[in-house]
């Protein structure tokens, strides 16, 4: 069963491939909004069906950006409301329906037909709420109330917490900035499905949550494919909220072997799961996974028991017209494209939660990819809350991406300023490497990436040097770095000591920027920058960028890079690309000085 989202509406594609219902429905598009800086709408009654609003606005796209048909605007306002309207699809009818929202920054209160219907805060990370007692036939009002304010305790990552620019932070995003869409279920429904595979036993392991306990118990459908075709069914009872559904995957006597997801092969399987109440189905949900195995060995990165070497490109994901929102799908598919073409096999997603449907992508074109958190920039009881929430909402909603291999909750001490001295915000550091860790036991962790680490899996250094032999003499000794400082900030915190079974990686370096390509419209008369003094030609830049990353392809220790970066955003202009997507220079070149490390290891 399927329900047919509105035409011609942005961003029209499912925006969950690894969580899919068929009863999908796209509420894109779009709605009545308005500004509230005398935050006046509560008081009066603005949430009541009827209240017109006097601004349009496009959704998923943020009311600072062009796509929104509002912007472009660095204009701050703290409270914002949308409303629309909509009728419950002739599919859904009768059963269960359920609001979700990709992401909306940063606290919301969502009204069904005047009614309260839930709230939800954290500007990354998605919720769903259960409309059903609020419907009622025909056409239904729909109505969010948001606050964002300059609020530096929450997780902001590059937006700015004033108007205008600075350095390398942006132009803030407000409001509903991901897919909005409705799905029905019957009684019981689905919530998450984590997969864990273990390579070595050719085994998965399915952990199933439901949104509440059973009166009876339910029966649990797993359907096995690969490339369309049914490998296995497997079914199990559920007599409480969650279960753990262990699967051998061969059959018996079967000779296919079993495929492992990795950069060369991203071999993907499809998992149907069906909730069955009775021998009636209550729920399905379509979801995927990759075999492999992600692991930390004597200072080594092993993916699928293979010695693993990353080279990485720092990946912001802001466009031109709609931030920190994909333009489209394709938009996404092209800057992953763009990643391999330079020759790298991954990317770091830098202080972002990124849309669902990269990562996707990602696991379908063989991308290795670091989660990030989005940064604050205030240390209080507050922050450390924010950032242990957000933590837990990225780990349970991108779990299932076999690209996915580290997380990385700080960045270059942002929020924990004190973290070198402070003990309160060390163990904030080590409660976040912890938190993920028992959370995801799957993946990597790099605890403070940059500098001043506590408790992580990588001793991962950021050192923006432009000659190739001041890089070499930073890092000549892994002994000497590890015991003093990477270039001029120290490695790790003052109480800790690394074990030396840490992976070491230089994960920010270059930042090259050219003197006349990268400048934009409105940004073409201002101030822009990249580290060092920008090149003015593309012999220089290829100059500059073979020498700094030949120098980390000489480390006898180190275990991978990343360049930064793949794109312009607004005025910082070292991206590889344009912020348009164009080539600043032939990719096959930078590809070539990337793939060097790996000629040189065969």
């Amino acid at each position: 069963m399927s329900c047919h989202s509105p035409q011609n509406i942005p961003r029209p594609e499912h925006p969950r491939p690894d969580f899919v219902r068929q009863t999908f429905y796209n509420l894109n598009g779009p709605w009545q909004f308005a500004y509230d800086d005398a935050d006046q709408g509560l008081s009066s009654g603005w949430m009541k069906p009827g209240v017109c609003f006097p601004l349009t606005i496009t959704v998923p796209f943020a009311y600072q950006t062009k796509l929104s048909g509002l912007g472009p605007t660095d204009e701050i306002h703290p409270v914002i409301w949308y409303r629309r309207t909509f009728t419950v699809p002739e599919a859904m009818q009768g059963k269960r329906v359920l609001l979700r929202f990709g992401a909306v920054d940063y606290r919301c209160s969502v009204y069904v037909n005047g009614q309260m219907a839930g709230s939800h805060t954290g500007g990354y990370t998605p919720f769903a709420l259960d409309i059903t007692p609020f419907l009622q036939e025909e056409e239904n009002d729909l109505c969010l109330r948001v606050e964002d304010y300059p609020d530096c305790t929450q997780p902001r990552g590059k937006q700015y917490w004033n108007r205008g620019l600075m350095g390398c932070w942006y132009t803030p995003v407000s409001g509903i900035w991901q897919t909005v869409y409705l799905e029905a279920t019957g009684e019981y429904a689905l919530t998450t499905i984590h997969i864990t595979p273990d390579i070595d036993s050719y085994s998965f392991t399915a952990a199933i949550t439901l949104d509440r306990c059973p009166a009876q118990p339910l029966e649990v459908e797993l359907a096995l494919s690969f490339e369309g075709k049914v490998k296995k069914t497997v079914t199990a009872t559920m007599e409480g909220r969650c279960t753990q559904i262990p699967v051998y995957m061969p059959e018996k006597g079967c000779l296919d072997p079993i495929r492992f997801w990795n950069p060369e092969d991203p071999a993907l399987y499809d998992l149907q799961v069906r909730l069955l109440q009775n021998g009636t189905v209550v729920d399905e949900v379509g979801t995927y996974f990759g075999m492999r195995k992600v692991e930390l060995r004597g200072g080594k990165v092993y993916l699928n028991n293979r010695p693993l070497y990353q080279r990485l490109v720092l990946d912001q994901g802001y466009w031109p017209d709609s931030l920190i929102t994909p333009p489209s799908d394709e938009a996404i598919r092209r800057d992953l494209q763009y990643t391999l073409d330079f020759g790298y096999n991954g990317a770091r997603k830098h202080q972002k939660l990124e849309d669902p449907r990269y990562y996707y992508w990602a696991d379908k074109m063989g991308v290795l990819v670091w989660g990030e958190l989005p940064s604050p920039y205030e240390f209080t009881n507050e922050t450390v809350a924010n950032l242990a929430q957000t933590m837990l909402g990225f780990i349970e909603r991108d779990f299932n991406h076999p690209s996915l291999i580290t997380w990385v909750p700080l960045n270059e001490s942002w929020g924990v300023r004190n973290i070198y001295t402070s003990h309160r915000q060390q163990e904030t550091g080590r409660m976040l490497y912890h938190l993920t860790k028992a959370a995801d036991g799957t993946r990597l962790c790099s605890g403070n990436d940059g500098w001043e680490q506590t408790t992580t899996d990588l001793c991962a250094l950021h050192d923006y040097t432009a000659e190739k032999e001041e890089m070499a003499r930073h890092f000549a000794s892994r002994a000497v770095v590890e015991a003093s400082c990477c270039d001029q900030l120290p490695t790790y915190a003052n109480t800790e000591t690394p074990t030396g079974a840490e992976a070491f990686l230089v994960t920010e370096y270059g930042g090259i920027a050219f003197q006349n390509i990268g400048l934009q419209g409105e940004l073409g008369g201002m101030e822009t920058w990249g580290y060092h003094e920008k090149v003015t030609d593309q012999q220089a830049f290829l100059s500059r960028f073979q020498g700094v990353t030949e120098a980390i392809h000489e480390i006898s220790y180190c275990q991978g890079y990343c360049y930064t970066q793949l794109t312009d955003v607004l005025q910082e202009i070292n991206g590889l690309l344009t912020p348009d997507r164009q080539p600043k220079l032939d990719p096959a070149q930078i590809k070539a000085i990337n793939l060097r490390q790996q000629q040189g290891q065969k």
